[in-house]
This record gives structure tokens, C-alpha cells and sequence, in this order.
């Protein structure tokens, strides 16, 4: 009835750890007991004696055996009858001569190890030695009157014994399968699949949820590791197989690794594996451990991943994105044979007006058109991303030449112009596109070098594209030195103003009526355009010091020509709209004029219609309390914008300012002459002055004289100059640009000084 010997070995040894039989532990027994050495010398002196007994008990022991239905079967065989036999009569004789050692423990532990595995219960395991014991004692007593009354106390005796050890058997099995149960229920809790695995024998166990978790049964599986690694992801095999190898070796404390498994509809999925080994015997290894369904939270972890690479409205890519995306592309650069790769970075026009004329949500729903179809004139394998904002950037792989990306740009430009039809409105959008190539070259970020053409793009007009070149880097590098000296200019007194002469038109003569200020920058000898600083003083907000300088030093000019003769000359000053915002700023204006003396209906400040259109509160609170000052408004750049009549109803103007695009045109662009007469029209009949800018030309100064525009000026008349080269204009030193000299008002007469034969025209 011995099973293999390593298997006996094997649980022997785990054994006599659960039940720390060690020396002390045998010793402490055996004390317990009251054994000392006179028991084993009586018992040593008694065996040879009781040889016989113990073949007479043998024998009649195994006869009692075949009469027991349950143990009958153990000993059907006679070959077996007479091995258990010897072995018995070998373990009588070990009883009584000893020793009784750790070997003699083994031995003890084998035989229990061997009968439990055979099935014999432990009643029956007590029963025998009850009857040993009897045999025993009516052979050393023989006809004791009490040895009948000892035999039958022991039949009591060891029917107890097998009671209380009935009693502790249940206790354990009850608690065995508590914990079962417990085990059972945090596996169903945890929806885990157990597997174990004899590495070196490859003999794999799974439980049948690990096989419904693949819609497989128990029955359509092989036992070995085949059945598992067949229906691995052949993607993720090798990290698997590394993973185990590891831990194996003792590399990581556990097994914990993610991977797809194909379950039983061919379709993968997530699962995650985990384990601990343990060495069972030399060079033999067993795994243990659980496989989860992680396809909820792995398809979570997706989400959350794609929601942090995507921009949620239009559901492009995001910035983060867009970066592995051009790094990506970066490293295929790199590769022989790789063809060229192009950045589009598109930002819309005047999208910020959609924003605040139709209100955000409907601004949303423009960029969710613009993105569909911006993707829509891509290529398969481009990528479109959204920047930020109304930003958008294209990246363009394998193109022939980086000259393709401006025939997508075109495609993008056209797709724009397309009406676009949002809550019974139609609207007409544009964008400007910077182009630039993806190139490994040092020092050039391609994003930037994009952006830098779509920034020349907006200067040059909008709705366009251009390209990137070297220039447009040192052009930018210029803006930063200029922007970086922008700040420390008013300090340094480098800003200086320039006039421009306002004339009044007669039948045949002009007469100045007034100058407007014009900002300019002497950096370091070298004057700076207004173009190229006023919008960097705008967007820093120092337009707000500059502007109060400039406010201040030209109401103090004015009033000093005028007290040097110029009595009815007027003052025009650009504004900003930061300054309009301010709600101190009427009491500026208010504090400037005294100071100055410059009477209110004198000062003229102008402004453009892109600043009405902010339309806040404190923009028209502060018109208003300028106009309650006196001082006259104009309005700047009128019929370039977005004209609307409601600005001329709702904000207190007294002046229009044509603008000079409409005057350049006349007399060649009949279009031209159209807008320029219904604008005069317009301000001639809602009581407001009209001011031509842009006059260059008789022919502009006839037609605006046909046209009945009183007021004008313009390089016919006279350039922007420093105030000591307007002077030379007073006192008829000079001419209007060699052309003609100003007219005195009051006289019709030029003034003292040199003449000029055409001083009337």
C-alpha cells in the first residue's frame, strides 16, 4: 500500500514541520508520558518472549480483518495479506526492542501517512491496537482474575479515544471547510479564475471559472501549459514568458503581469495573471495563482487615456498628442528613404467676434464644423490636432516634396470659404495657414517655424497661407529685441509725435483746421514703424503709459500754436482701447485739458470701429463722459470693419474718418467711388463731419470737393511732421510738399513769406 517514495518523503518532511517534530518536541512527549529508560529495558527484556504471542495475534488479527466488509477488500489479495503481515510483525518487534529515536518517529509517520492514503478510517486505525493490546495483556497476565475486567476497560477506553479524535477531526474538517467556504465566496466576490501549474511536469490546473472566463468548459482543455499559451495574444507571449521566466528565477518577489487572452468567440481579452512560485523538490517548481477580467478597467484606463490625448469637443488630437505624433515622425525621418514631412498651422480670422456677437456655445459649433471639415481635406495617414483656442495644426506625412502641403493648405482655405449655415444664419469663415517643414535641423522647432508664417500670414491680410522661410526667424527675433527696448522707450524719451495737417476745402483753396498726432519710436538712431511696435504696446498694455504721454504732449503742442497765432487749431489723438476701459479716464482727459489749457471742443480723439464693437459698458460709459467734456469723437477706419449703423445711433460721434483704402481706389475702382460717396452721404445727413484720409492726388481732392467732403488730408497736403517742420508750414517757409502753400482762413491770403505760383488751386 506505499505510494512512490519521493511522495512519501515529500509529505513526511512537510509533516513533521506542521506538527514540529524536532528532538525537543519528542522529548517534551515523551515526558508527558512518564517514559524513561526502565520502560524501554522492561519492554527490551519482554520481546523475544512474546514472539510467539505477536505471530498467534498476527494471525488471528487478519482472520477478524476478512470478517470486516470495509477492510476486506485492503487484503483480498494474498500477496498483499502476507507483505502488510511481515510489516506488521517488523513493527512489533521495533515496538518492544526500540530504539525509539527520530527514525522510529518516521517510521511511525510513514505507517499513518500510508493507511490514511489507503483509507482507513481512524477508528479502525484504534481499533487494532485495542486489540493488540488485549492479546497483549492476556498473554503477560495470562489467567489474572482481573485481565477479563482490564480487556473490557480498554474496548471503553480506546471507544472514547476514537470519539475525542472523531471530535477533533470534525473540528478541523468544519473549520477546513469554513475557510473553504470563505475562500470559495472572496473567489466568486472577485470573479478570479484559480490556475496551478508543476512547471518541470507541466501539468497545468485551472478552475472552471479561469475556463468560463474564456466561454470554454473544463473538459475542452488540456492539462499542461499548451491549453494556456495557445491562446495567448501572440503580441503579448513574449512579455508573459518573460514575466514568468523572472519570477522563476527570483527576479521579482511575484507574478503580476497584463496581457489578451482569445477566448472562445475568437476575440481577445484583457486579463491579469498573477502568482507566486514555490520549490516542491529539487529542481521542481509549482505556480500558483489567479487570473482576473480586467477588460472593464482596462477599456477605463483607455478612456481615460484617450481623454487625456484628445481634445473633448472636436475629439482631435490635443497638444499631447500632437507631441508623440511629431516625435514619431521625427525618428521615420531618420530612416533612408524617407520622404519629406510638413507642419500646417492654422489659426481662423476674427473668430473671437463669432464668440461674442452669436456667444460661445454657438462658437463651439463653428469649431466642430471648421474640424470636420479641416480632416476632411487631409490625406490618409495625416494627423489634424487642435492647438488651443481656434488654433489648429495639420501634420502632413510623406510628401514628395514640402511644396504639396501648400495644395492641402489651399484645400483647407477653399473647404473654409464654403458658407456655413448655424441657427438661421450664414456665415463665411476664413483662417490664415503657416507652413513649415518637419526637419531635424538644430535650433529649428517646426511648430515655431510654422507659427511664425501663419503669424506673417495675418500681417499680410489673412485668409492665406505662406510659407516659412529664414527671414521670417529673424523677423521674429527682431520683434523680441524691439518688443524687449518697447518697454524701457517712454523712460528713455525715445518717443516723439508727428502731425499731420487736417484741411478744410474750399472752392479753391485749403485751409488747416487741425493736426493729429502721430506716434513714432527712435530707437538708437533708427525710427521705428508704428506697424511694427504699436501692436506690442497694445498687447504688453503699455499703450496705456504711452497713451496718456502722447494725450498730454499733444494738447500742450496745440495749445501752444495756437497761442502763437493758430487760434482755431484742433487737436486729434489717437486712443486704445485699454484706455477706454479704464474707468478713470474721462477724469484724465479732464485733468489733461487744464493743465494744458486746451479748450474741450479742440481735442478730438479718435477711434476704431473694432473697439466698438467690444461694446462693454465702461467703453460706452467712458464715450459718454467724454462727450458730456466736450470733446468731439471721431470715428477712425469707417467701412473697413464690420459697419453698422447702430454704432452711429448708440455712441456719441460727432466725426467719420474715411478710410484711405476707399480713397486710393478713386478714380480707377468704381466701387471705390461708391462707398466713398454713400459714407459722405451718410455723415453729411446725420449731422456728422466727414474726414477723408489718403488724399494724394488732384484727382482725389477734385472728387472729394465734387462730393462735398469738406474735410481732408493726406501726403497732398502735407506728411507727418515733427513739430518744428509743421511750424515751417505756419509761417509759409514751406509748401505743401513743393505743391502748393497754406491758405490763412481769415485772409484767403497765404501768409507773410515766400510765395509759390501756385498757391491756389
Amino acid at each position: 500500500m506505499e505510494g512512490p517514495r519521493v511522495d512519501i518523503d515529500e509529505e513526511l518532511s512537510r509533516l513533521l514541520t506542521r506538527l514540529r517534530l524536532d528532538r525537543t518536541e519528542i522529548a517534551r512527549r515523551l515526558q508527558f508520558l512518564q517514559w524513561n529508560d526502565t520502560d524501554a529495558a522492561r519492554l527490551n527484556a519482554a520481546a523475544e518472549r512474546l514472539e510467539p504471542a505477536h505471530r498467534l495475534f498476527l494471525q488471528r488479527f487478519y482472520e477478524h480483518l476478512q470478517r470486516c466488509h470495509d477492510l476486506a477488500g485492503l487484503i483480498a489479495d494474498p500477496a498483499t495479506l502476507l507483505r502488510l503481515q511481515h510489516s506488521q510483525y517488523d513493527y512489533y518487534q521495533r515496538l518492544w526492542q526500540g530504539p525509539y529515536d527520530r527514525d522510529y518517529v518516521l517510521d511511525r509517520l510513514r505507517v499513518g501517512w500510508i493507511h490514511q492514503r489507503v483509507g482507513v478510517d481512524t477508528h479502525w486505525y484504534l481499533g487494532a491496537y485495542r486489540m493488540y493490546l488485549d492479546a497483549m495483556l492476556q498473554t503477560l497476565l495470562g489467567e489474572h482474575p482481573q485481565a477479563d475486567t482490564y480487556a473490557s476497560l480498554l474496548k471503553a477506553v480506546f471507544f472514547d479515544m476514537a470519539l475525542a479524535i472523531d471530535t477533533y477531526n470534525f473540528a478541523q474538517s468544519r473549520a477546513l471547510e469554513e475557510s473553504e467556504a470563505r475562500f470559495a465566496r472572496a473567489l466568486r466576490g472577485a470573479n478570479d479564475g484559480i490556475w496551478e501549474w508543476h512547471v518541470e511536469q507541466d501539468r497545468l490546473y485551472v478552475s472552471e471559472r479561469w475556463a468560463s472566463m474564456l466561454g470554454l468548459s473544463l473538459e475542452s482543455l488540456e492539462q499542461s501549459s499548451a491549453s494556456w499559451f495557445s491562446r495567448v495574444h501572440p503580441d503579448d507571449l513574449p512579455d508573459l514568458r518573460r514575466a514568468i521566466e523572472a519570477h522563476l528565477q527570483g527576479h521579482t518577489a511575484s507574478l503580476r503581469h497584463e496581457y489578451r487572452i482569445r477566448n472562445r468567440a475568437d476575440a481577445y481579452i484583457w486579463v491579469l495573471v498573477r502568482a507566486v512560485a514555490e520549490v516542491v523538490g529539487p529542481g521542481q517548481h509549482r505556480m500558483a495563482g489567479s487570473q482576473s477580467d480586467i477588460g472593464r478597467r482596462r477599456a477605463a484606463v483607455e478612456e481615460l487615456r484617450h481623454a487625456a490625448r484628445h481634445d473633448p469637443l472636436t475629439g482631435l488630437a490635443n497638444r499631447a498628442q500632437l507631441a508623440e505624433l511629431l516625435s514619431q515622425a521625427l525618428k521615420r525621418r531618420q530612416r533612408s528613404g524617407a520622404r519629406e514631412t510638413a507642419l500646417l498651422f492654422i489659426d481662423l480670422d476674427r473668430f473671437k467676434l463669432i464668440n461674442d456677437s452669436l456667444g460661445h456655445a454657438a462658437g463651439d459649433e463653428v469649431l466642430v464644423e471648421v474640424a470636420r471639415r479641416l480632416r476632411n481635406c487631409l490625406r490618409p495617414g495625416d494627423h489634424l490636432a487642435r492647438f488651443g483656442g481656434d488654433e489648429f495644426v495639420a501634420l502632413l506625412d510623406d510628401l514628395a516634396v514640402v511644396g504639396d502641403a501648400e495644395q492641402i493648405a489651399q484645400r483647407m482655405l477653399d473647404s473654409l470659404r464654403q458658407p456655413l449655415h448655424l441657427h438661421q444664419q450664414t456665415l463665411v469663415i476664413s483662417a490664415s495657414i503657416g507652413i513649415a517643414p518637419l526637419t531635424d535641423e538644430p535650433g529649428l522647432d517646426p511648430l515655431q517655424a510654422a507659427d511664425l508664417a501663419l503669424y506673417d500670414a495675418k500681417a499680410a491680410g489673412k485668409a492665406q497661407f505662406v510659407r516659412y522661410n529664414d527671414a521670417l526667424q529673424s523677423a521674429a527675433q527682431r520683434r523680441l529685441q524691439l518688443e524687449s527696448a518697447l518697454g524701457q522707450a517712454l523712460g528713455r524719451a525715445e518717443f516723439e509725435l508727428h502731425y499731420q495737417p487736417i484741411c478744410r476745402l474750399a472752392q479753391r483753396h485749403a485751409y488747416i483746421v487741425g493736426v493729429e498726432a502721430l506716434l513714432r519710436w527712435n530707437h538708437h538712431g533708427e525710427v521705428i514703424s508704428p506697424v511694427e511696435f504699436i501692436p506690442a504696446l497694445e498687447e504688453s498694455g503699455e499703450i496705456v503709459a504711452v497713451g496718456d504721454w502722447v494725450l498730454r504732449q499733444a494738447c500742450h503742442q496745440v495749445r501752444t500754436w495756437q497761442r502763437a497765432g493758430q487760434q482755431r487749431l484742433r487737436c486729434s489723438v489717437n486712443l486704445s482701447i485699454r484706455q477706454l476701459q479704464r474707468s478713470d479716464f474721462a477724469a484724465l482727459v479732464a485733468e489733461v485739458l487744464q493743465d494744458s489749457g486746451l479748450a474741450a471742443a479742440d481735442l478730438i480723439l479718435e477711434i476704431t470701429e473694432s473697439q466698438l464693437m467690444q461694446d462693454t459698458a465702461q467703453i460706452l460709459a467712458s464715450l459718454r463722459e467724454l462727450a458730456e467734456l466736450g470733446v468731439r469723437l471721431a470715428l477712425d477706419d469707417f467701412g473697413t470693419g464690420f459697419s453698422s449703423l447702430g454704432y452711429l445711433k448708440r455712441f456719441p460721434l460727432h466725426i467719420l474718418k474715411l478710410d484711405k483704402s476707399f480713397i486710393s481706389g478713386i478714380p480707377e475702382d468704381p466701387e471705390s467711388q461708391i462707398i466713398s460717396q454713400a459714407i459722405i452721404g451718410l455723415g453729411r445727413n446725420l449731422g456728422l463731419q466727414v474726414v477723408a484720409e489718403g488724399v494724394e492726388t488732384a484727382a482725389h481732392l477734385g472728387f472729394l470737393r465734387e462730393q462735398g467732403c469738406e474735410l481732408a488730408q493726406g501726403y497732398w497736403f502735407s506728411r507727418p511732421r515733427p513739430a518744428a517742420g509743421l511750424e515751417r508750414l505756419f509761417d509759409g517757409a514751406d509748401c505743401f510738399e513743393g505743391l502748393w502753400c497754406l491758405l490763412d482762413e481769415r485772409t484767403n491770403q497765404p501768409p507773410p513769406g515766400p510765395s509759390h505760383p501756385d498757391a491756389a488751386i
